[in-house]
């Protein structure tokens, strides 16, 4: 994977957790790699990240009185320890995927990179794809676009600066849409052709158009429009919840 495809790569704020042998032994490893990335170790650990001391925190007593202070001052949480004691430290601070840091979590063994959290809209699975790669693991996706490599309703265009226009509800029925392979006509009469990231080809399930009124409304199950036109009411009425509209910058292609 490119660093390029990580969503607000060059401004993320990123922290590699480490509380066992193991797992500081793997964050030290990956440590050079990511050099703005924050580093975080029980006080027994300090001698271990002593090279990297300058971005380092060394905590005492317990791993969850830190955790709120994580969920603040980071967008991607990094934690080298099992997934079960992950999940039971970030339960209580849990608010919403537009809220909420990216969560990944890899394995003792560094086998295994897993976005437990804020996959989409937080950037974690791009960060576990990005992780993996740099560590010869594997990034254990289980967000439905991503194991289908479909579009990403949510975040579809946003490193290229869309901002997408829908209530949730729509965004949520259009997502189920994408990924249970139903007809979907993408739209597109403004911004940059080049909003298909993955390396496979478009799902054939996906078909793209010019113009709005050249899509038949009977055939296709949902809508993506990318578009500077005002949507009249009518439209968003007849429609309703199978469309989702996405507003390029202006100047953009």
């Amino acid at each position: 994977m490119k660093t390029e495809h990580l969503p607000q790569s060059q401004q993320a704020r990123v922290v590699l957790v480490g509380i066992t042998k193991h797992g500081v032994q793997q964050l030290t490893a990956i440590a050079p790699e990511l050099p703005d990335a924050r580093i975080l170790v029980s006080d027994k650990f300090a001698a271990q990240v002593q090279a990297f001391s300058e971005r380092s925190i060394v905590y005492s007593g317990a791993l969850r009185d830190q955790m709120q202070a994580l969920f603040t001052d980071f967008d991607q949480i990094i934690f080298f320890v099992s997934l079960g004691a992950v999940v039971r430290l970030i339960a209580p601070l849990l608010r919403s995927k537009d809220e909420d840091p990216g969560i990944i979590v890899v394995d003792d063994a560094g086998q295994f990179v897993i976005p437990v959290l804020s996959g989409h809209v937080g950037g974690a699975n791009a960060w576990a794809e990005h992780l993996a790669h740099l560590m010869g693991a594997q990034a254990v996706l289980t967000t439905a676009s991503d194991v289908g490599k479909t579009i990403p309703v949510d975040i579809l265009g946003r490193e290229l600066g869309w901002e997408v226009i829908a209530p949730k509800i729509h965004i949520t029925r259009v997502s189920a849409d994408v990924v249970n392979g139903e007809l979907i006509a993408v739209v597109q009469d403004a911004g940059s052709p080049d909003w298909w990231k993955r390396p496979n080809p478009l799902p054939e399930n996906i078909h793209c158009f010019s113009d709005f009124n050249a899509v038949d409304l009977q055939k296709y199950r949902s809508v993506l429009w990318i578009t500077r036109q005002d949507i009249p009411a009518q439209m968003w009425e007849t429609l309703r919840d199978r469309l989702v509209v996405y507003r390029p910058p202006e100047g953009q292609i």
